[in-house]
């Protein structure tokens, strides 16, 4: 297959630098040859969120010098074959994704896939009427050392996932950094979550969903300590534990899983546990702002 011709929208994170270090710099050891180039790139950003507005004129810098063409609306994108749609606020993505499904070729969302059930549910109605393949995943759902554990999800009675969670005061709480960790439970148990709950403090927050089966997926997100995400599986027979390697991009990891995507259309992520993962963040949010409840997830599936 030819390296497909890629347009970005949204250069407002860390992962442009990331991502124009795996499709463009070719000296770079973690640069994919063959997987793609970022041809076209618009920098679009977000005045709702300040971890947006404050980093867009230097990720977009980045991505100039990376050899890609800045311009100066999404419209400029449509000759390109796929779409990387890296805004970093979730907010804007069911706008964005308007502008791009009619033309059925793949995109990829970066995390989250919204900030909302409602607007990811959207963002998957559209992307079936228009024929337009969607992929969405968190880098950490594939990051060295906590990926690939051996254990099936019919195996595990307990997954706990954890890592830092920061909570800006301009985003919707968990949507922030905990689609990494959550993104990380659905890896092992697949989908399948009734209701979560949120237990809240000042430094960290705990997340904990009941599985349909009987299952528990506990996330632990922390705003004080190491860096580092992690994974502990409990079995009927053992504990299986894994920590984050950074000594390996964990963009890179989840760019090797986004090439087959981007040439295909053909996503490694179930569209279905995508959006269970939407609501279950929509689920802790729900409880985080009502004292802690348990919140089943048919409160607002329909």
């Amino acid at each position: 297959m030819r390296p497909v011709n890629i347009g970005m929208i949204g250069l407002d994170t860390s992962h442009v630098a990331a991502f124009a270090k795996v499709f463009q710099q070719e000296k770079d050891p973690f640069y994919l040859p063959g997987a793609g180039r970022i041809r076209k790139a618009y920098p679009g950003g977000s005045r709702l969120f300040s971890e947006s507005w404050s980093r867009v004129e230097k990720f977009t810098e980045t991505m100039r010098e990376s050899g890609a063409e800045i311009v100066g609306s999404i419209a400029e994108l449509t000759d390109m074959d796929a779409f990387l749609l890296t805004s970093c606020d979730g907010r804007q993505h069911l706008e964005q994704f308007r502008e791009v499904a009619p033309l059925g070729k793949p995109v990829f969302i970066d995390k989250p896939l919204a900030c909302s059930y409602a607007d990811a549910r959207e963002i998957l109605r559209l992307a079936e009427e228009c024929g337009s393949p969607v992929m969405t995943a968190s880098s950490i759902r594939y990051a060295a050392g906590v990926s690939d554990l051996p254990a099936a999800a019919a195996e595990i009675t307990v997954a706990e996932t954890f890592g830092p969670m920061p909570m800006p005061p301009d985003y919707r709480d968990y949507f922030w950094y905990g689609i990494h960790t959550a993104e990380l439970l659905y890896r092992y148990l697949g989908t399948g979550c009734e209701g979560v709950r949120s237990v809240h403090a000042a430094d960290a927050d705990l997340l904990i969903g009941n599985w349909k089966d009987g299952r528990l997926g506990v996330i632990c997100g922390s705003r004080k300590g190491a860096p580092e995400f992690g994974v502990r599986l409990t079995t009927g027979t053992k504990h299986l534990v894994g920590i984050q390697d950074r000594s390996v991009s964990h963009i890179y990891t989840l760019a090797k899983q986004m090439t087959g995507f981007l040439q295909t259309g053909k996503s490694p992520v179930d569209p279905r546990e995508s959006l269970e993962i939407t609501a279950f963040l929509e689920a802790a949010s729900r409880s985080l702002h009502d004292g802690g409840r348990m919140v089943q997830l048919k409160e607002f599936i329909r």
